[in-house]
């Protein structure tokens, strides 16, 4: 386990080192408190320096906030095409993080975290991070982002197509764009479960929360099998599938894409754009290369029974920003020996497609999700 290391009344100390996101353990640390004044702390972070804080915890959290004050003074880059704009998009991002990150909390070997008005952080960080591994330290950003994962664990998040609410886990992805889960809810069944409803089968592939597992389940289907590569993910549909009473229909399986066998319908909502995801919860928006989605597309027609269908939940985000074009997805489902039946297209709901202030406002504006019905093909 990686370490850091810093000097505090002339005492050489260290603590572990714990980031979700893959930062590497700053080189240098120093301490920081009450007395630290904001641009101080914002010269050394944009240096590389970490800042172990000492004071207040609402302090520190100001502190925090006018690091991202005076990120924000910074004007955004525009590119030339929608996809360079993307990218300088993300490196501003990437670089808000890691300035951002560079200031840092203690935690004790039992999960507290221990300065002044602090709250009681200990179930929030035994949710996340598991078992104590002795004091350490993480990015406070971080830590407040646990802290609202597990405001979402314990309130859960309303789904008005289940009529019931879902709650994510730390690091999973949360069903608060409801477009697509209305797709999965208003689709007529394929014809094979509506003709053997006591016989059918379906697969939820990377179930995240288990929402559309658990739509099926309530829409009829018989038997929903769900999967999901993630622990975290695998953890959180389990644990929904029991609170909504549908144990008996749905198993949580994994860690794969494809369970064993065939089904009636295999429902799949990848991440929507071909990017490298910072941090556990962005891989439920950036997928490389669309690994995901050619996995889908390539493993799909090996496991429909017959009469079966696919169905492929996508934005069309990525094209608007230039990173897939629709010839691409097309391609890809034909070179994978299916047809597509039928396109059912939504708008977007979400704010940010409405916030003119947004870098990607015009790719955002002009967004669809659709539902793609797909075939085997002989």
């Amino acid at each position: 386990m990686s370490t850091i290391n810093w000097t505090q009344d002339h005492t050489h100390r260290s603590a572990h080192w714990h980031s979700e996101n893959g930062t590497p353990p700053p080189k240098r640390t120093v301490v920081a408190d009450d007395r630290t004044k904001a641009a101080d702390a914002y010269r050394q972070a944009c240096e590389g320096t970490a800042l172990l804080w000492q004071g207040d915890f609402h302090n520190a959290r100001q502190l925090l906030q006018a690091l991202g004050r005076r990120l924000d003074r910074r004007p955004p880059s525009t590119g030339t095409s929608p996809s360079d704009s993307f990218r300088l998009h993300r490196r501003a991002g990437g670089h808000r993080a890691r300035v951002l990150g560079k200031l840092l909390v203690l935690l004790d070997d039992d999960h507290t975290l221990a300065l002044r008005r602090a709250p009681d952080v200990r179930r929030a960080c035994l949710e996340a991070y598991g078992p104590v591994k002795g004091p350490t330290a993480v990015s406070l950003r971080e830590l407040l982002g646990v802290l609202g994962a597990h405001q979402w664990r314990l309130k859960g998040v309303d789904v008005p197509a289940l009529g019931a609410r879902v709650h994510p886990h730390y690091g999973v992805f949360a069903p608060v764009r409801g477009e697509y889960v209305d797709l999965v809810a208003d689709t007529p069944l394929p014809p094979a479960i509506r003709q053997r409803p006591a016989t059918g089968t379906a697969f939820d592939l990377g179930t995240g929360t288990g929402v559309l597992a658990a739509v099926l389940a309530r829409r009829g289907v018989d038997r929903v099998v769900a999967t999901d590569i993630s622990p975290r993910a695998l953890a959180c549909a389990e644990e929904n599938v029991h609170r909504l009473a549908l144990a008996d229909r749905i198993k949580v399986t994994g860690p794969r894409l494809f369970p064993e066998g065939r089904a009636d319908l295999v429902v799949c909502n990848p991440p929507w754009l071909p990017a490298r995801p910072t941090g556990p919860v962005e891989q439920g928006v950036y997928d490389p290369d669309s690994t995901m989605l050619h996995g889908f597309l390539a493993g799909l027609s090996a496991h429909l029974r017959p009469g079966g269908e696919g169905w492929l939940v996508l934005s069309d985000l990525a094209e608007h920003l230039g990173l897939r074009t629709r010839r691409h997805l097309l391609d890809t489902i034909r070179a994978a020996h299916l047809r597509v039946v039928e396109r059912i297209d939504t708008k977007p709901r979400h704010p940010r497609a409405k916030d003119t202030a947004d870098p990607l406002h015009a790719a955002r504006s002009a967004e669809t999700t659709s539902l793609w019905r797909l075939v085997a093909t002989p």
